[in-house]
């Protein structure tokens, strides 16, 4: 944390939408802040918890569209922290994972306003725990390596010595039009076509959706979930487990077409789960 000067800045992982996944403290920076400056993938639930009379403000970036550029978000960080406000700028996930969180504390250490930053739940974590998996698993997977889909660039990112390593539990953020080649990719590098693949969109909420499928029809998959609906992609030996299955044939879900897998093998399934 830096010296405070007149005003402050909390970054707070709002998790994966569901606020029960909150901390206690982000829920009381929620109802102590004079403003929240938030991104699109905050739920409707969650900006609800603001505080009586608080200033709600979307800077939301998706892509293909966003309400605010990087460079005017960290000029109002700056502007309202000058102003003596408390700030909350509230970001979906861990504000440390692909938040962009960087550029932003950079702007404010630049201007000498002061800043804390509460975590979050991030995707990957919320996404095994909805489906009832483990992202590492001893003999199976040793790593878990949080990765970029795409680059602003357009070009996929896979970690040259992840790519071929199965014992690698991969976490593939904003993977929807990479996910084809990113598949292409593993496999082309040494990852076995049948390594499981687990989809998921909306985590949390009412209308979450879990595809199972394994790298072959990584692809297919990803194109199956709406083009609005925030995903996140699991790749690794650690989800091909007896006892996620189980667990899953416990909840309810909707079978769909079979990607590339043999349905007997409990992938290539469609799950959708209420909210928790």
């Amino acid at each position: 944390m830096t010296r405070r000067t007149t005003g402050h800045v909390s970054f707070v992982g709002a998790g994966p939408g569901d606020p029960e996944l909150l901390t206690l403290r982000a829920l009381r920076l929620l109802q102590a802040a004079d403003i929240v400056l938030y991104d699109a993938l905050v739920s409707a639930e969650i900006l609800a918890l603001t505080r009586a009379g608080a200033q709600r403000v979307s800077v939301g970036k998706r892509a293909g569209g966003h309400s605010m550029s990087q460079d005017e978000i960290n000029t109002l960080l700056v502007r309202l922290a000058r102003r003596g406000r408390h700030v909350l700028r509230l970001k979906g996930g861990d504000p440390a994972i692909f938040g962009r969180l960087g550029e932003e504390i950079d702007a404010l250490r630049a201007a000498g306003i002061g800043y804390d930053i509460v975590p979050g739940i991030t995707a990957a974590s919320a996404a095994a725990a909805a489906a009832g998996v483990t992202l590492t698993r001893r003999g199976a997977a040793h790593r878990l390596e949080f990765v970029a889909g795409q680059r602003e660039t357009g070009t996929t990112v896979l970690p040259r010595d992840s790519a071929g390593g199965a014992d690698a539990t991969l976490a593939i953020y904003m993977a929807r039009k990479a996910a084809a080649g990113i598949a292409r990719d593993l496999i082309a590098a040494g990852r076995a076509p049948e390594t499981p693949a687990l989809v998921m969109s909306d985590i949390g909420r009412g209308n979450e959706v879990q595809l199972r499928t394994d790298l072959r029809g990584l692809g297919k998959c990803v194109a199956a979930l709406p083009a609005a609906a925030p995903l996140i992609v699991l790749v690794g030996e650690a989800l091909d487990d007896a006892a996620c299955r189980a667990f899953k044939s416990q909840a309810r879900r909707d079978k769909v077409p079979d990607p590339g897998r043999d349905d007997t093998t409990g992938f290539g399934e469609r799950s959708t789960s209420s909210a928790k």
